[in-house]
């Protein structure tokens, strides 16, 4: 599995309970696979404008077609505004039907890069993780 490095967020200080959200796309044909790909780095470009994101990786498996992302968030809120955000409503748009989104969120009790080894249990197949 490949990753992008830390994207840090305008709320990367806060200290306290946070909101872990995990997607996983499988696209339905890997010729789609460039484009939805370029679409998260295009959102991601926007993350440090995004009030409440703490911070977040890309991720991706080419050769399965597979990508998505490990978002840390200051609250629901602000993962609620993040997908009312109209560029990701567009990019939504564009790729539904394409493939298969699988989502996960959970509370953490800390903003902990130590919560990637989390996310990468669950898109592995094991449990749901826990705080």
């Amino acid at each position: 599995m490949l990753r992008t490095h830390w994207t840090p967020g305008p709320a990367a200080g806060v200290t306290g309970p946070v909101l872990v959200s995990v997607t996983d796309f499988r696209i339905s044909r890997l010729h789609d696979l460039p484009g939805v790909y370029r679409a998260g780095l295009s959102l991601r470009r926007g993350w440090p404008h995004l009030p409440g994101a703490v911070g977040m990786w890309l991720w991706t498996e080419p050769l399965r077609g597979r990508c998505g992302s490990v978002a840390i968030w200051q609250d629901e809120q602000a993962l609620r505004n993040f997908v009312a955000w109209p560029d990701h409503v567009t990019i939504m748009r564009r790729y539904r039907g394409r493939g298969r989104l699988r989502s996960v969120t959970w509370a953490a009790t800390q903003p902990d890069r130590g919560i990637w080894a989390q996310a990468h249990s669950y898109l592995s197949g094991d449990d749901t993780p826990t705080s």
